[in-house]
């Protein structure tokens, strides 16, 4: 006689093979009335049975778990973003800079892949098994939305076939336009204001605390790209078709093409195609195919240099230019914006728009009451881009930029070959002021929980910050008498704040905000030169002799370290305990390593790219990305391109087996 557990993993068994022929093949076996009646049975028995508990069961997708704080965890494998294009020269190009890297002689066939308009998503599986979903965040690291992922049917639980034992694959949480509409029609029913697009929708979502409400919403997954170590694939297509094969829903739109032209033919067929589609698409993705030319191009500081997107032209209205308000940036940047009639642009109300400099207003010659074209910049941000010659307003009311700063009436300042003009009274004027410490506590930056922007500006309005050493000198007792602050979340802020004293050098030097000083240089500033103090001593000559420091950036590190203010800035946060040295570990630098220039390029058999990219860094080593004069070393993996070997033998460089790499470090 079968007995209850064997009774409980049959019910699963069977529920998993039809959720997959009904949401990953479309071809349902059962009636509805059929599998929940299967479901409800499952459902008994594991109440009766709680020592049987499966979180991978077919019946944790109906929901009941509530997270009331979403953890933030590192990806394994960085989430990078892709550069994007609207023009087919700009694709031309990119295939010109990919074959400079591979070789004219290369072979390149490319994975043509349609552009969800949605949430990223990253899912980890171990044994077959779903064991973690992530957002993507900030790419490096993103928020644990599992109980609520675990909800939407077309992500199996439980895989098929003959899977890696652990391995990674994103893709894009969708809600289609059938979906959306239905929403939409309840909630106008009910007397409720209408959601406005699928995507914000869908992103809102997954960050429902109840994650029976999240599987209330028809939300879709589609799946496009693995991520692992030694993975049975050798390139993106064959990654689509092993995917699909374990039970994953990957759109059988993809192609493979071999060539650019072919590229354009399906770009060109989707432009129209896409409009017949169920669900939103911005563009078109295209992948060389073959993961070694992956790993041969590699990637910038924030996308792959193998991967494009080309964007369709975004949606274009016309409305009335009421009136022209002016920003103040976290830099000082003086943005003009344009207040306008509202006015609906891909499914979003729009009534303000960006005009972005003095140049852009004189160029369409702007007047009040113009009837002005809008579109939305990559599908996101307003922009206004035309104005209708037949629809002007009166010449009297002709717009001419602003002088002085709208906030704290400082004389503009616009530098040579520069767009913007700036307020120079950085120290003083309070959006400056705002933004520098929200830039201080962002996520890239200190990371601080429990402090958002919101928090900021109504500390800075209370008098309580003024600048983010004032951060450091917070006292619960000040902030609990303010509006919508608890007794739980100012400890979580102030716990916040304290722990963010163990950020790294790299993390309070970007937190800063020194203009031109991104994340990326950064980390190279403070690899450099080890410390504050050192930084602050260096002259312009030594900061350009380091890696990827041009003069612009530079001179902005020099002038903002002149400044007495920012040095008594400096002073006070050294005094609460910030970090303002580089960690060094002494004993793990290689006399071999230290202060050399490495070159990784191939698929290598006991290392993944970053584990050994990641040792080199430890041991001393600097990574760059091209084989120049200066190079001390190129390792050389499986799959290395022609063009760049050529090109380190033809310097007289040394280029390193991954046999020769490992006597290098003995």
């Amino acid at each position: 006689m079968e007995s209850v557990e064997e009774k409980i993993r049959s019910l699963r068994d069977v529920l998993h093979e039809h959720n997959y022929r009904y949401y990953i093949e479309d071809k349902p076996t059962v009636s509805d009335f059929e599998f929940d009646q299967l479901l409800k049975e499952l459902q008994q028995l594991e109440l009766d049975h709680p020592e049987c508990f499966d979180p991978n069961s077919p019946t944790q997708r109906v929901g009941g778990g509530v997270t009331k704080n979403f953890d933030t965890l590192p990806h394994r494998f960085p989430m990078y973003s892709l550069s994007n294009t609207y023009s087919k020269e700009e694709l031309e190009q990119w295939e010109e800079r990919i074959k400079k890297v591979l070789g004219e002689e290369a072979a390149i066939a490319y994975t043509c892949e349609l552009k969800f308009d949605g949430v990223s998503i990253s899912l980890t599986y171990e044994n077959g098994e779903l064991l973690q979903a992530l957002t993507r965040g900030d790419g490096t690291q993103g928020d644990a939305i599992t109980t609520n992922v675990k909800t939407i049917k077309t992500i199996p639980l439980k895989l098929k076939g003959n899977y890696p034992p652990f391995f990674e694959i994103r893709g894009e949480i969708i809600l289609p336009w059938e979906g959306f509409h239905q929403m939409n029609a309840e909630r106008e029913a009910l007397g409720e204001p209408l959601y406005m697009n699928p995507r914000n929708t869908a992103s809102g979502s997954l960050k429902l605390q109840d994650s029976n409400l999240v599987a209330q919403r028809p939300l879709h997954c589609f799946l496009y790209a693995l991520a692992g170590n030694q993975l049975p694939v050798r390139s993106q297509f064959e990654a689509l078709e092993k995917a699909r094969s374990w039970g994953f829903k990957v759109p059988d739109s993809a192609k493979l093409v071999q060539s650019i032209d072919e590229v354009f033919k399906y770009i060109q067929y989707w432009e129209e195609a896409r409009k017949k589609l169920p669900y939103e698409i911005d563009g078109i993705v295209i992948k060389v195919n073959s993961f070694n030319q992956q790993e041969e191009l590699g990637f910038t500081a924030k996308a792959p240099r193998w991967a494009m997107a080309y964007k369709y032209q975004a949606e274009q209205v016309s409305t009335t230019l009421k009136d022209i308000s002016y920003q103040v940036g976290r830099t000082g940047a003086i943005t003009p914006v344009g207040q306008l009639e509202p006015v609906v642009i891909s499914g979003t109300t729009v009534k303000r728009a960006s005009l972005h400099n003095a140049d852009q207003i004189e160029k369409l010659d702007l007047r009040l009451g113009d009837t002005v074209y809008v579109e939305k910049g990559g599908e996101i941000i307003p922009k206004i881009v035309g104005v209708n010659p037949q629809k002007r307003g009166v010449l009297e009311n002709k717009v001419t930029f602003i002088s002085n700063c709208p906030e704290c009436g400082s004389l503009l300042e616009r530098e040579p070959g520069e767009a913007q003009h700036y307020c120079k009274n950085e120290t003083e004027c309070p959006p400056q002021k705002i933004g520098k410490i929200q830039h201080f506590i962002g996520r890239k930056a200190m990371d601080i929980e429990g402090l958002g922007g919101e928090t900021v500006v109504l500390l800075f309005q209370q008098g309580l910050l003024n600048s983010v050493s004032d951060l450091y000198r917070l006292k619960k007792e000040q902030i609990l008498p303010l509006e919508r602050m608890a007794d739980k979340s100012v400890s979580n802020l102030i716990e916040g704040i304290e722990k963010s004293k163990e950020k790294p050098f790299s993390k309070v030097l970007f937190g800063l905000g020194i203009r031109f000083v991104g994340e990326t240089v950064a980390k190279k500033l403070s690899k450099k030169f080890k410390s504050i103090q050192a930084l602050q001593q260096a002259s312009l000559e030594d900061l350009i002799q380091t890696d990827d420091i041009g003069e612009r950036i530079a001179e902005s590190v020099v002038t903002y370290f002149a400044n007495p203010q920012n040095q008594a800035m400096i002073k006070q946060l050294q005094s609460y305990g910030l970090r303002f040295e580089e960690e060094v570990l002494e004993h793990e630098y290689h006399p071999a390593f230290e202060g050399k220039r490495f070159v990784v390029s191939g698929v290598f058999q006991n290392y993944s790219r970053e584990a050994l990219k990641n040792e080199i860094e430890q041991l001393g080593g600097t990574l760059v990305s091209g084989v120049t004069a200066k190079t001390d070393y190129v390792i050389a993996g499986e799959g290395m391109g022609p063009s760049k070997k050529e090109k380190a033998e033809s310097l007289g460089l040394t280029v390193l087996s991954e046999e020769a790499y490992e006597k290098l470090k003995s």
